[in-house]
């Protein structure tokens, strides 16, 4: 399982705060304390499927330099409801819990869009983001990432940061620590606004704050980023959006509740409101799970 599993900021698929997994099981970020103030309600209706068997599929290797998801899935058209589109394609909702810190939903992020991107031909797909808050208690301000990874991890810090750098390297992205680290809640605001004028918008806005963050070095809370890119995915009226704490706050926490207060860890992923899969999976389990969606009735 792939997913980040750190209670302000480390990974491990165990909620125990500032520890890693380097291994394959620590790909998830699950939050020590991650909603506090939400009540759990598992439902019994979904089925896990992470533990599928897979047959052996190709899917051509990922581009050596930086992409957007419009870049790669621009052409794709989000359906808004029915089960079979007009084309005869079967559709395939998908809605995402995820942080927008958390390096394994980057990863997830990009192994979804390839397996997207390799189905097309079968499928059309809505997809939907939504927040799961690592550390709700996280400073607005922010602090500097490295220092803090120092603080909590000391020796370890090096092979945490060479883990995540091999990671990202195999999908064509140099990983970075600069920057800081903090609240991720008005960049979940954001997202709800971007997701208000259309879900690719929304898509492709999680793709330019995570390549900001991860790549560029951008804090994640900073306004002046974040309507920059909202700007480049063509959300309108950010600045004035964030501008009022209030705008998008009882939709982030009705989300919250609805798809965060059942699941520990981030990324987790529920398609067409019945399979389940956790971490940052590889392409090939999302075409698998695909499948048994669309055979599904």
């Amino acid at each position: 399982m792939q997913s980040c599993d750190f209670s302000i900021f480390g990974l491990n698929p165990h909620p125990q705060p500032f520890n890693i997994d380097l291994g394959h099981s620590g790909t998830t970020c699950p939050g020590t304390h991650p909603r506090p103030y939400l009540q759990t309600n598992k439902s019994s209706a979904s089925s896990d499927i992470t533990s599928i068997q897979l047959t052996p599929l190709s899917l051509p290797p990922p581009p050596i330099a930086q992409f957007r998801s419009g870049d790669i899935l621009g052409h794709r058209r989000f359906m808004a409801q029915g089960s079979v589109t007009g084309a005869g394609k079967r559709l395939i909702q998908i809605d995402i819990s995820s942080d927008t810190i958390c390096p394994w939903c980057f990863v997830g992020k990009k192994h979804l869009d390839r397996a997207i991107a390799a189905s097309e031909d079968q499928f059309e797909f809505q997809i939907k983001w939504h927040p799961f808050l690592l550390n709700p208690s996280a400073p607005k301000e922010g602090v500097n990432k490295r220092e803090h990874y120092k603080q909590k991890f000391g020796d370890r810090r090096e092979q945490i940061i060479s883990r995540m750098t091999e990671v990202f390297k195999g999908l064509g992205l140099q990983y970075n620590m600069d920057g800081k680290i903090g609240n991720t809640l008005d960049s979940h605001r954001l997202i709800y606004l971007a997701g208000q004028q259309g879900l690719n918008k929304q898509h492709d806005l999680v793709e330019e704050l995570f390549l900001g963050y991860f790549i560029q070095g951008k804090y994640i809370g900073d306004w002046e980023f974040l309507v920059e890119s909202a700007k480049k995915v063509g959300v309108e009226g950010a600045a004035e959006f964030l501008h009022d704490p209030n705008n998008g706050l009882k939709e982030v926490n009705e989300d919250l509740e609805k798809y965060s207060a059942a699941i520990t860890g981030v990324p987790h992923y529920l398609i067409n409101g019945k399979q389940k899969l956790s971490g940052a999976q590889p392409p090939e389990v999302f075409l698998q799970a695909f499948q048994l969606a669309g055979n599904s009735p």
